[in-house]
């Protein structure tokens, strides 16, 4: 280095008697100007070769670059795992920088599975799938990297962990089906029927990604290296709260939860679901699965419930132990009706 210029450096090329300009925007960011000082000694990439109108032209940017697609094919050949820091949230995944280079991690090889703004600036292990300088291509994978870091100390992990134990960790996926949970390194299954004692109709509805649970482990399969969690099972059991609160022949009233065609799912109690089956919904004899006598009498009845709505009931069977519970609206009226002719 050997002069300071108003935008840029005059650089000494050693073996020559030539001097070549370092414009200041080809100074990569990870080295500022500040961090320049005269009689300072680099590498540099030539822009622009001697002529006899223009001076050489140099460039560290250009140099870093180079250096750093070199260091990410090695990271690809050698199966490398590289730190990468998350800039930007877009359609279909999330740009990362790697040493001022943008690459790109597709969704399906996200962790989480969905990108999510709870990653930003976030400095996450990724392989290498494919870094092409030519097209300016760099594609990397997050789920590779933690595949190979999962295998390394999944076993370590599962000696430290017994079932019923209640363990802390961070929401890293949501499916249809559950949600993966991070338990010290490794992912840790909470399917959907275990996250909560109510209905619910997708794991979002009660967690997110990025927040941090306290689940129990219901199950550790050493030999398939699987986790089975339960964060339901962290409050009481609403089935053993109800014995003795509810007893055969009881009328209540309740909310719709769900309505099938084989009849409608009442909550009568926080966590605690009944069935009215279509047949005893009213009075009339009806079988919902015989279409040729039933006619339209099923769809008429099952269009009365909706979710939501409060209805009146009778508890018509009551096995808690066995998590059943039978309803029916036919039988209060019947009753009513036994009640009023011994009257008389």
């Amino acid at each position: 280095m050997l002069k300071k210029e108003k935008d840029g450096y005059l650089v000494s090329v050693h073996g020559t008697k030539t001097e070549a300009f370092l414009p200041e925007k080809e100074i990569s960011s990870s080295e500022d100007a500040g961090s320049l000082e005269i009689g300072d000694v680099k590498e540099f990439y030539v822009l622009k070769e001697e002529s006899d109108e223009d001076g050489m032209l140099l460039s560290l940017k250009r140099l870093a670059f180079a250096q750093a697609w070199a260091q990410l094919n090695d990271a690809k050949v050698q199966g490398d795992t590289i730190l990468a820091k998350v800039v930007s949230v877009v359609k279909g995944g999330v740009l990362v920088d790697i040493a001022d280079l943008k690459g790109f991690i597709p969704s399906s090889q996200l962790r989480t599975g969905t990108p999510f703004d709870g990653l930003l600036d976030q400095k996450i292990e990724v392989k290498v799938l494919e870094a092409d300088p030519k097209k300016n291509k760099l594609i990397l994978s997050q789920r590779q990297a933690i595949a190979e870091q999962r295998d390394q100390v999944v076993d370590n992990i599962l000696s430290t962990l017994e079932e019923d134990m209640v363990v802390k960790g961070e929401v890293v996926r949501i499916a249809d089906f559950g949600a993966f949970i991070d338990i010290n390194g490794i992912d840790g299954l909470l399917p959907i029927s275990e996250i909560s004692w109510s209905r619910i109709k997708h794991p979002s509805d009660v967690i997110s990604l990025g927040e941090t649970l306290e689940v129990k482990i219901i199950k550790i399969d050493n030999e398939l290296k699987r986790i089975s969690l339960s964060l339901k099972r962290m409050g009481e059991d609403p089935w053993q709260q109800i014995e003795g609160q509810f007893s055969e022949g009881q009328v209540i009233t309740g909310t719709v939860n769900k309505v099938t065609g084989f009849g409608a799912f009442i909550n009568i109690f926080p966590g605690v679901e009944a069935l009215l089956p279509v047949s005893e919904m009213a009075e009339e004899n009806v079988n919902p699965f015989n279409k040729f006598k039933v006619g339209d009498s099923v769809e008429v009845l099952i269009k009365k419930f909706k979710v939501g709505d409060s209805v009146e009931v009778l508890i018509k069977k009551f096995t808690p132990q066995e998590h059943r519970i039978a309803l029916s609206i036919k039988d209060i009226n019947s009753d009513a009706a036994a009640t009023e002719e011994s009257a008389e």
